[in-house]
């Protein structure tokens, strides 16, 4: 993809939209409690972009929680349906994590890296060729 690549989401009730302007930094799986707790799932998805490549429309509401290490994430989600857009590690000021299921075409997700594999559920196979890593890169 081009860095003039554009993508769209939003939320599921539409009171949130949002752009990313070129070519995000990685597509990482993660298998933490904290994502299994969000996304209602096995594990979230964090689409990892520069601050400045993403332009949000609409209200966002915030929170903050520690992340597995102790820092703090801020997340930000729509108020009207509650849906997860985005969070941002401390740790990590210049870059937002955005959900990548909120994206309008999922389909050129490909993911890079799964990261807290030592969380993941018991179920949940590592046989894809996607490097893995315990828990927090660093």
């Amino acid at each position: 993809m081009s860095s003039n690549q554009v993508r769209t989401g939003g939320c599921q009730c539409g009171a949130v939209r949002y752009r990313i302007v070129g070519e995000p930094f990685i597509l990482v799986i993660c298998h933490c409690t904290q994502c299994q707790r969000q996304s209602g799932s096995a594990f979230g998805m964090s689409l990892i972009v520069r601050n400045e490549q993403l332009e949000v429309t609409g209200k966002l509401k915030t929170f903050a929680r520690p992340s597995e290490l102790g820092q703090e994430v801020v997340c930000a989600f729509c108020p009207e349906c509650g849906t997860r857009i985005h969070h941002r590690p401390k740790k990590a000021p210049d870059t937002t994590n955005v959900k990548a299921g909120t994206l309008d075409d999922t389909t050129c997700l490909e993911p890079q890296l799964q990261v807290w594999t030592r969380d993941k559920q018991p179920w949940v196979s590592l046989a894809c060729p996607i490097p893995d890593v315990a828990t927090q890169p660093q």
